[in-house]
C-alpha cells in the first residue's frame, strides 16, 4: 500500500516537472508523459544505486547506519511511487477498455 507521504511525493514531482525544465513548444503544451515516466524511472535507479553504495560503504565500515537506512527508505518510497502510478495506468487502461463503444 502507498503511504500518504509517497503519493504526495510523486504529486509534487509530477508537478514540479512541469515547465521548468522543457523548452519551446513542448512548454506551451505541457509535460510528455513518456518524459515523466522516464524521469520517474532515472529517479528510482539513482536512488537504488544510492542505496547500494551506502550499503556496500556501510560493510566496509565507512558509512554512518543512518546514511543506510535514510538511503534505502528513498528508494523503497521512489519504487512504491512508480508500482502506484503503473497501477493506476493500468487501471485507466482497464476501464477503458470496459467502455462501450
Amino acid at each position: 500500500m502507498v503511504s500518504p507521504l509517497a503519493a504526495a511525493k510523486a504529486y509534487a514531482v509530477t508537478q514540479g516537472q512541469g515547465l521548468s525544465d522543457l523548452g519551446g513548444a513542448k512548454a506551451a503544451s505541457g509535460a510528455d508523459f513518456g518524459d515523466m515516466v522516464k524521469s520517474a524511472m532515472t529517479e528510482v535507479m539513482h536512488n537504488t544505486k544510492t542505496a547500494e553504495t551506502q550499503i556496500a560503504r556501510q560493510v566496509q565500515g565507512k558509512a554512518e547506519l543512518i546514511d543506510v537506512v535514510t538511503a534505502i527508505s528513498a528508494a523503497e518510497a521512489s519504487l512504491e511511487t512508480v508500482m502506484a502510478v503503473r497501477d493506476q495506468v493500468i487501471q485507466a487502461y482497464q476501464e477503458i477498455m470496459r467502455m462501450p463503444i
